[in-house]
């Protein structure tokens, strides 16, 4: 199996305090990533409350007292699903103080509004770190040495930030037509246990929320709208979906992206297996029947761009070390607008495609004109392009791996 080394996860994780909570969405590797930093005891907390230490099990009594007296002697603490203990573990851990070295693993948005609410009684004791997918740059220094053509390097590492869809990858003869069973299983169990058994109802508001940002409703006024014609809000009113989408993007489901010059913002998927499921399930219900192989295809080749896009903006901003945000105009769009603090330093556009014509480069050049800073085209291969543009800098996956940008110093 590939041993998906996250360097960036790492040297944030070397910040944290000597009580660290690690959450966010299930399946991003949280306890495969704590497990690989060394410690001396690990319990996990099964659904029931059982208390696990290896092979063993634990009373709660028994879990209460070696734990804490392992802190006591400075030893390194990890809890697997926390949240499934008694609340009364919390106030014990507040009369305890900051002892030893706790590790705190949560999927649930839940518990870090306990730990970090003001009525909490270890408020202030723990540090945050937020788990999402594996970073851009990360999943492209460790697939490097395995895919050699740039194009397909790019779309595996699209959805292989996605730790669970690594063993499909290497054991599928075709990953990407194994890709809609796959996530038919797995994108639905894996949304619906994120949320506690209160945010449970809301669950058709999320679900609807979630499906209308796949389907290309991306900003609140749509989303709104969305929800409100399927009688999911009683007023088509924003305000009604903004706790929903600041929840979604809490826990590492949805991102938000500005929309330059506007306090206004755009929103999508974090993960593109999680975008393709509800996309086609808006498209063709595939939560409620089979879908063919051929429709999910080019379902597929459709979204690829779009995943495209998202990838390489995310790439660049953390390269560049600079904010990405999106320009929308009502005759036009740019992919990815790089900025620092208001000013503007480079626009970027991504064409996944493999052949272009003049008239598709004279076009780009004319839009990406009107912005008096870097202007960065990106593409699968450079060698495709019939011409490179005059006034546009062209990049590929080698500019960034390679360093061949004259003006910036990128390193992966």
């Amino acid at each position: 199996m590939v041993s998906i080394i996250r360097f960036s996860d790492l040297e944030r994780f070397r910040n944290t305090g000597r009580w660290t909570l690690v959450y966010g969405r299930r399946k991003v590797g949280k306890s495969y990533f704590i497990r690989s930093m060394g410690y001396d005891r690990y319990y996990f907390i099964g659904r029931s409350g059982t208390i696990f230490e290896d092979d063993s099990t634990l009373s709660y009594e028994a879990f209460k007292r070696e734990a804490i007296q392992c802190l006591e002697r400075d030893e390194t603490v990890v809890i697997d699903e926390i949240q499934r203990l008694p609340g009364e573990f919390l106030d014990l851990l507040h009369k305890t103080g900051v002892r030893g070295r706790l590790i705190a693993i949560s999927s649930t948005l839940w518990l870090t509004k306990e730990l970090m609410g003001k009525s909490s009684p270890v408020l202030g004791l723990f540090s945050e770190f937020k788990m999402g997918l594996i970073d851009e740059r990360d999943i492209l220094k460790n697939l490097r040495g395995r895919v050699g053509d740039k194009k397909k390097l790019v779309e595996y590492s699209i959805f292989l930030r996605e730790p669970w869809l690594i063993p499909i990858w290497e054991k599928a003869e075709n990953f990407f037509r194994a890709l809609p069973s796959t996530a038919k299983l797995t994108v639905p169990s894996l949304i619906g246990e994120i949320f506690t058994e209160e945010e449970r109802t809301y669950s058709r508001i999320y679900d609807g929320i979630l499906k209308a940002v796949a389907h290309g409703k991306q900003v609140s006024t749509e989303i709104a709208s969305q929800l409100y014609s399927l009688r999911l809000i009683p007023a088509q009113d924003p305000s009604l979906v903004h706790p929903y989408l600041k929840i979604l993007e809490g826990i590492g489901i949805l991102e938000r992206v500005k929309l330059h010059g506007r306090n206004k913002y755009y929103y999508r998927h974090s993960s593109p297996v999680i975008d393709y499921y509800y996309y086609l399930d808006a498209k063709y219900g595939i939560s409620e029947r089979e879908i063919q192989e051929d429709q999910a295809e080019k379902v597929l080749n459709e979204r690829m761009s779009h995943y495209a896009e998202q990838f390489v903006s995310n790439l660049l901003s953390k390269e560049m070390g600079l904010w990405c945000e999106k320009i929308v105009e009502r005759d036009y769009e740019v992919d990815a607008a790089l900025t620092d603090f208001k000013r503007l330093v480079a626009v970027v556009e991504v064409k996944w495609k493999e052949s272009f014509s003049g008239g598709e480069i004279r076009s780009l050049e004319e839009k990406l004109s009107r912005f008096p800073c870097r202007r960065i085209l990106f593409v699968p291969r450079r060698e495709d392009l019939p011409k490179e543009p005059e006034k546009v800098e062209v990049w590929d996956l080698d500019s960034v791996l390679n360093e061949r940008t004259a003006s910036s110093n990128v390193s992966i």
